[in-house]
């Protein structure tokens, strides 16, 4: 199941790229993407992943890429 989030407060595409990479890591994720200029995070969830867990971790992963990100759940 895919599911685009809109993200606030990203300043740097080098940043963007480093927390799609660490949230494409995280179980329950088969892909994620984020388009920078669009300020979206597209994420393919994994068959039967729990979506809040999943995505509690991806705001925790964000917050030590760049602090002042959010994801708006």
């Amino acid at each position: 199941m895919k599911k685009i989030y809109r993200m606030k407060n990203l300043d740097c595409a080098h940043c963007a790229a480093k927390m799609e990479t660490a949230i494409r890591r995280l179980d329950g994720v088969n892909d994620a993407a984020i388009n920078f200029m669009a300020m979206k995070l597209t994420v393919d969830f994994a068959e039967g992943s729990d979506l809040s867990t999943v995505m509690s971790e991806a705001v925790k992963v964000c917050k030590k890429v760049e602090p002042d990100c959010e994801i708006l759940l």
